[in-house]
């Protein structure tokens, strides 16, 4: 299998973590490519005609799309580690759309300050984008901590990704403060070895 991928992409890191986790990294070549909302990339084009990362190319059907896709298809091809059956999996499902709903506003806010042109900008917009992310964070600071402690699972790795995207790329604006639990929760994730691994380089 052929992963194009961008070494930074949050949703490239989910995928990174459950081929590690899954022991399949060794089945996918990685192919780097850059991309983004006014640059797509030629060769991940032919694979995803939405022109973003990650894509899962197979040798057996039609190239994946979407980090929880991939990690869906992953984990099936695995032996289904990471997604419970039964009522839990309905909460993993809610906390892997929660972290993927923090990560999209995130990188819309990105996107405003880096690619939208100075006098087209909108303070505004990037506060709305953050305040989604700061009801997020909070959500899941007072609803979810008994499952983030529970077995591990989609859920976590997602938030996982999440919260370090946060320190990455929106760090001056301080997710953990009025989060303790979740900030105490995610201090011992994220020096789990995989997440060690694939830490992004500066970008």
């Amino acid at each position: 299998m052929k992963l194009y991928y961008s070494p930074t992409s949050p949703y490239v890191r989910k995928v990174m973590i459950v081929l590690e986790e899954t022991g399949q990294r060794d089945d996918v070549e990685l192919v780097n490519v850059a991309t983004t909302p006014i640059a797509a990339d030629p060769a991940l084009l032919t694979k995803n005609p939405l022109a973003k990362v990650p894509a899962l190319e197979r040798p057996d059907g039609p190239t994946l799309y979407d980090s929880r896709v991939i990690t869906a298809y992953l984990d099936a091809r695995a032996g289904d580690k990471l997604y419970p059956v039964g009522a839990r999996r309905w909460d993993t499902l809610t906390l892997e759309a929660t972290a993927d709903g923090i990560l999209d506003a995130a990188l819309l806010m990105i996107y405003e300050m880096r690619i939208r042109p100075e006098d087209k900008r909108m303070p505004e917009w990037v506060d709305g984008q953050w305040d989604k992310i700061a009801r997020s964070v909070a959500a899941l600071n007072t609803r979810w901590m008994s499952h983030l402690n529970g077995p591990l699972d989609m859920g976590q790795i997602s938030v996982g990704c999440a919260l370090a995207y946060l320190d990455f790329r929106h760090d001056v604006r301080g997710w953990r403060k009025g989060n303790d639990g979740l900030a105490a929760w995610f201090k011992a994730f994220e020096s789990r070895p995989w997440m060690q691994a694939t830490v992004p380089p500066a970008a």
